[in-house]
């Protein structure tokens, strides 16, 4: 009888956990949207500086066509599309063959062999900037398309407001259920993880830092000042590498801000290929912060799985208030979610799938930290890397 009043307590304060956890997770995501500005489309056709785009290519046949062809379509007068077919094994090389022969103002650079200590994405884009001519870069992946005046657009707005670096994020599109399920919960994750987008466009705020790689547009004088891709050549997750990088050197500035309405992107197709991919990039991105990691996976759990179980045993325990605390948690956290995939041009309906995509993505924060710690290290495009981040 004292084991079974002893379990009823466990179970009543783990619920009250959840509860906490749940309101703490409410209030930083609520905080993380402060400061949100959107890059608005821009339809001046005034001059602009001249502009390279570099795009790293590796087994890209899926995408690399509708990539390059949105490119392509700018309403700039003065700019280079330069893809990097980073020792493709499949049909990209020649997709980006044929499209160079119908447009001269794609140049394809073929990649060379990947030196120690290299990884691969980094390694290909400081193959596209030796190629470049332009005063400004933009670093875009093989899996997005832009609007026609995106470019335009993007560098209107990093000119004006004097921003040396801006990074969009971009409009995600989601096919299989999977996608729909848990790229939206992982994506919010790391931006509540991060800091709010006021914090992360502060320039005095050196702490916190975000960009997103699909999307970053850089003037070259930052760049080289910065030391190029040959500083990020280890960097997994060199987006984030490049913003910490930058915001901590105090002399120029990074904005976020949102570009859905410019460039839209198809990051994965499947459940499978999401959790290789955010596996890979996981513990790197928390720069192997153990402690943060598992802080992370504790509390997508707690307001996701754990709160499920709950309900369920404390219907069959018959025990009404926690099965009500553990339903009201996954309730809020399925209205905050809703709340902010709306913010961000993401169908808010894909809210009720919270629980499940705060599950997976503390699975996901696990199996990186696992693969890392164990020496399993993670694979992706065919490379096998360590998964840790370089030391400084």
């Amino acid at each position: 009888m004292a084991d079974d009043s002893l379990i009823e307590k466990t179970l009543d304060t783990l619920a009250h956990v959840c509860a906490l956890v749940t309101v703490a997770y409410a209030a930083r995501a609520t905080a993380a949207l402060r400061g949100w500005m959107r890059v608005p489309a821009d339809s001046a056709r005034i001059e602009r500086p001249f502009l390279s785009v570099v795009v790293p290519a590796r087994n890209e046949e899926r995408s690399i066509e509708r990539c390059i062809r949105s490119l392509l379509a700018q309403t700039l007068d003065d700019y280079e599309v330069i893809a990097v077919d980073d020792r493709s094994e499949d049909r990209t090389g020649a997709i980006l063959d044929q499209l160079a022969h119908e447009d001269p103002r794609l140049r394809v650079v073929r990649g060379e062999p990947l030196p120690d200590g290299w990884v691969g994405k980094p390694w290909a884009l400081a193959q596209g900037v030796r190629a470049a001519r332009g005063t400004w870069l933009l670093f875009t992946d093989a899996d997005t398309c832009h609007a026609p005046r995106a470019c335009a657009s993007a560098l209107a707005f990093a000119l004006d407001r004097r921003i040396d670096a801006l990074s969009l994020w971009t409009r995600q599109e989601l096919g299989s259920w999977g996608e729909r399920a848990v790229l939206p919960a992982i994506l919010a994750m790391i931006v509540v993880a991060s800091g709010s987008l006021e914090q992360l466009n502060d320039p005095a705020d050196r702490e916190r830092a975000l960009a997103n790689g699909q999307y970053v547009l850089v003037s070259r004088a930052a760049h080289e000042a910065l030391g190029g891709f040959e500083a990020l050549h280890g960097e997994i997750v060199e987006d984030v590498a490049f913003a910490r990088r930058l915001k901590a050197d105090g002399r120029f500035r990074l904005a976020l801000a949102d570009g859905s309405e410019l460039v839209s992107v198809r990051m994965y197709t499947s459940l499978r290929e999401l959790w290789d991919g955010f596996s890979k990039n996981m513990y790197a991105g928390a720069g192997g912060d153990v402690r943060a990691l598992a802080a992370a996976a504790a509390a997508l759990a707690l307001i996701s799985a754990v709160p499920a179980a709950l309900a369920v045993d404390g219907v069959l325990r018959k025990r009404p208030l926690r099965a009500a605390e553990a339903v009201l948690c996954l309730a809020a956290g399925i209205a905050v979610h809703a709340r902010g995939l709306r913010r961000i041009g993401i169908a808010p309906a894909l809210g009720w799938f919270a629980p499940v995509g705060h599950a997976v993505a503390a699975a996901i924060v696990v199996n990186s930290t696992l693969r890392v710690l164990s020496g399993r290290g993670v694979e992706w495009r065919g490379r096998r890397y360590t998964g840790r981040a370089p030391n400084p």
